[in-house]
């Protein structure tokens, strides 16, 4: 559904300036200042890695500090927006600025700036809606299948690619029914993939469209190819076509609610408050666990004044925490939450961590972050589990990928270890299947 004003327009929007992969953007109003929706608040600093950041409503600034900016919105607002100025697409794109939206927020300009050479680049529009419960990219290709080709073709222009492919999982015939159907151009295609997290992970995508491994060190550009996310090809086009600022956002919202277990929203204008999108879905039940932005293998922790961001991609209330046991050995997976998350889970647990292993396959990278040598393809687990059966551990608390976590239960079971995975909480609340064995 699209989002709609009320209540939520009495309380404060926020526009945190780090919304994305680079430096803070710069703000470029004061206190007391009106603005309007589509009017720039803040811009990223010349000749650096950023994004300019719009207000998506129309109001008044009460606060301009280092960290954000706060609008008081009028009572009265409108869709109407104030319009980008550039002519060019490229210009458009980083004018608007939009940056993934399905990831770490990587500015959308910066990966589209470097045209492929002749007769060679492909763009692959990430249509796997990676994460479990998460669905608002698929509802919105399957009724504005369009919108998602001409967005394509933009891009393509853009790199001077030769093929686009849109990949997508097999399990949405519908969706790519209809996406068959607007389809009329011989460059681009359709790739089914395999129904498996994380199968949208971008050197997945890959792997799985090119056949072709990239290394953990390596960008797709490395195989003359671009990979954006569904949702930011649409406001790629909107951008383009239709002078609009990154100002909106899908989200999907789930979990413990008092009306229905999960509601998709387009269009929802960012900054809104997490508090204001729940009582849009019907209101929070009276128990649950923890808030969760984002998705349930790779979501972090969030509150209920927090704000909605270019990369919100969805917002889960929890099952509440199950009482675990009092020893927990942690198994971290490149692929799903990091260690800190696993010890925040153990913590609300209950359980006392002795004993951290990895996923032979993770690799840590120079900012700190976990790679995997090949996503989604997992080499055993066994010695890892023993490690932690030695460490003292009385249950397990992983994070791993689908074909990670079966691996564990292969094992895990046969030396008395039970087995908690991060998504637990998140799945168990819109009564999913736990991730565990699937052979």
């Amino acid at each position: 559904m699209k989002m709609k004003g009320g209540g939520f327009m009495e309380n404060l929007f926020k526009f945190p300036l780090k919304q994305h992969v680079g430096v803070d953007s710069n703000p470029v109003v004061k206190k007391n200042d009106f603005v309007k929706r589509g009017q720039l608040i803040a811009t990223m600093p010349e000749g650096m890695l950023g994004a300019n950041i719009y207000s998506s409503i129309t109001g008044t600034v009460v606060e301009v500090s280092e960290m954000q900016i706060c609008i008081k919105p009028d009572k009265t607002q409108s869709d109407s927006y104030m319009k980008l100025h550039s002519k060019k697409p490229l210009d458009l794109i980083r004018e608007a600025g939009i940056v993934g939206l399905g990831g770490a927020g990587f500015p959308t300009y910066a990966k589209l700036q470097k045209p492929f050479g002749k007769n060679s680049g492909v763009v692959i529009v990430n249509a796997a809606e990676c994460e479990p419960i998460l669905s608002h990219n698929i509802d919105s290709i399957e009724h504005h299948a369009q919108q998602l080709i001409r967005g394509l073709d933009i891009v393509m222009d853009i790199v001077k690619a030769d093929k686009g492919i849109i990949a997508i999982k097999s399990v949405h015939p519908e969706v790519i029914h209809k996406l068959e159907e607007v389809i009329n151009d011989s460059r681009i295609h359709i790739h089914k993939l395999e129904d498996m997290y994380p199968m949208g992970e971008e050197r997945a995508i890959v792997r799985e469209v090119l056949d072709r491994l990239l290394d953990i060190t390596e960008l797709p550009f490395a195989a003359d190819t671009v990979v954006i996310n569904a949702e930011t090809i649409c406001r790629i086009q909107e951008a383009v076509d239709e002078k609009k600022p990154l100002i909106d956002k899908d989200i999907t919202v789930a979990g413990k609610l008092k009306n229905g277990l999960i509601h998709i929203f387009h269009d929802v204008p960012l900054g809104i408050s997490v508090g204001d999108i729940f009582e849009k879905a019907g209101g929070l039940a009276d128990e649950y666990g923890e808030l969760i932005m984002g998705g349930p293998f790779t979501g972090k922790r969030t509150s209920l004044d927090a704000p909605v961001i270019k990369t919100t991609g969805g917002l889960i209330a929890a099952e509440e925490f199950w009482k675990g046991p009092d020893k927990l050995g942690l198994l971290v997976c490149a692929c799903g939450g990091n260690k800190e998350r696993l010890e925040e889970i153990a913590a609300s647990m209950g359980s006392e961590v002795v004993g951290v292993e990895y996923c032979k396959q993770a690799h840590e990278m120079k900012n700190g972050s976990l790679k995997c040598e090949n996503p989604g393809r997992c080499p055993g687990q066994v010695q890892k589990v023993m490690a932690l059966k030695k460490d003292g551990a009385q249950a397990l608390l992983i994070s791993n990928c689908t074909d990670c976590s079966n691996t564990v239960m292969s094992c895990a079971p046969q030396l008395k270890l039970p087995v908690y995975h991060c998504t637990d909480g998140a799945l168990r609340a819109v009564n999913h299947k736990l991730i565990r064995k699937i052979k």
